[in-house]
């Protein structure tokens, strides 16, 4: 459990928990769980489901045919910021990005780049950015941008501070982000056919509420 004592876990869920008190205390400041997941067109999830009396739900086993030409799976890129109101209510709204391919280092500049741009038409000026320890998360080249960034905003006097905070390895019962991976993917699924990948997109937008988006692609090197 995360309150027994462990290498890395007491501290880094403190670094947690401190972000979250300075985030209630500064209104222009968002906090934000980050994570990303697979949506799967062929698994299923485990779900309970209300039935007629020997009329059991059954989910038919899926498959992608070879002349198909959507992957079996979509990547995406999530965003849970979290706020409270004046009356002290929480109000969680997740914003999403679909990938072409799978999550690198690249394509999370490009979905931090991205996260920015929104937060800062929001009016917030910090990001206090919680986020598990996934190698494009913690490599050289995010952290590089990231040290880039926040000297740059800190020299124009504009834009966004992003404050990173890494989760304890193998805890993902810190990042409230995961639940909602969860109950979207009950939400969206269909027992009786296979989904494409598009509708799978539509139907996951929809469940978040969140606007079509173009999906973020790895950036082309330049020779």
């Amino acid at each position: 459990m995360d309150y027994q004592s462990r290498s890395g876990v007491c501290p880094q869920k403190k670094a947690r928990d401190r972000l979250i008190r300075l985030a209630a205390s500064h209104p222009q400041w968002a906090l934000g769980f980050e994570d990303e997941t697979w949506w799967s067109r062929v698994a299923q999830p485990a779900l309970h489901a209300w039935t007629p009396a020997q009329q059991p739900l059954r989910f038919l086993e899926h498959s992608v045919p070879s002349t198909d030409p959507d992957p079996k799976a979509v990547a995406c890129y999530g965003l849970l910021v979290q706020q409270r109101t004046p009356q002290g209510v929480s109000q969680d709204h997740v914003w999403l990005r679909f990938v072409s391919g799978r999550p690198v280092s690249a394509v999370t500049i490009e979905f931090l780049t991205w996260l920015c741009a929104l937060l800062t038409t929001a009016g917030k000026t910090a990001l206090l950015l919680v986020w598990d320890n996934a190698s494009w998360h913690r490599s050289r080249a995010v952290r590089h941008w990231l040290r880039e960034h926040n000297q740059r905003v800190k020299h124009d006097r504009h834009g966004l501070r992003i404050v990173p905070c890494l989760l304890p390895i193998k805890s993902p019962w810190l990042n409230p982000l995961e639940a909602h991976w969860v109950h979207g993917k009950r939400a969206v699924v269909e027992p009786s056919r296979l989904l494409p990948a598009g509708e799978l997109m539509e139907r996951v937008n929809a469940h978040f509420g969140c606007p079509h988006q173009e999906p973020l692609v790895i950036p082309q090197k330049v020779s």
